[in-house]
Order: C-alpha cells, then sequence, then structure tokens
C-alpha cells in the first residue's frame, strides 16, 4: 500500500547532506548522493543510534556510535548484508522530496 508523503523541499538537500526528518513516531533520514535521494528509518539496527549524525562517504554512512558501514541505496551493513537500517521508496515531484512510508524495505 503507498503512503506517500512531502517531507520537504527538493532544494533544501544538498549533495552529500544529511537531513533528520520526523514523521508520526519515526525519525527518517533523508541523503542526497549524485541525483538520488534515500530514505532511511534514522536508527542503526544495533543500539539504535541516530544515524543522522554519522559520517557520509559517498553511499556510505558511518554510525555515529559504533562506527558500522552501511550502504544508503539498501540500507545493508556493509560487514553482514543480512542487518539493515529499513529503508523506504522516494521520489521528488514539483520540488518536493515525497517518501512512501508504507512501502518500507
Amino acid at each position: 500500500m503507498e503512503n506517500w508523503i512531502a517531507v520537504m523541499s527538493a532544494n533544501k538537500l544538498a549533495e552529500g547532506s544529511i537531513s533528520n526528518n520526523k514523521l508520526g513516531n519515526n525519525s527518517l533520514l533523508l541523503v542526497k548522493s549524485g541525483e538520488a535521494v534515500y530514505a532511511l528509518l534514522n536508527q542503526c539496527p544495533h543500539l539504535g543510534c541516530a544515524m543522522h549524525r554519522g559520517e557520509l562517504s559517498g553511499f556510505i554512512l558511518r554510525c555515529p556510535c559504533h562506527d558500522w558501514l552501511f550502504d544508503i541505496r539498501n540500507g545493508q551493513f556493509v560487514s553482514a548484508p543480512e542487518i539493515k537500517i529499513p529503508t523506504f521508496p522516494v521520489k521528488v515531484e514539483n520540488g518536493e522530496i515525497l517518501v512512501d512510508i508504507g512501502g518500507e524495505n
């Protein structure tokens, strides 16, 4: 079931930047890399650290608490792909970043 929600204006998310956004009871991380925008739950699956404080290098986001490395394209932990941060479909329409919060991957 699709549930697209406008999260922020596309021009407010700069290349290589990380944005922390509150959606209901969840904190959602938006990351722009290249022409794409990625949406992930803003929570490390290890101990729940806030990932928006992490360091981004290309498509890899480092957890600020334990240095675990995650691929923002699919949420997978680089060292053990079976561990992942939930990701969500994203699209940009009419200058707005929309996230399908019903389409968790």
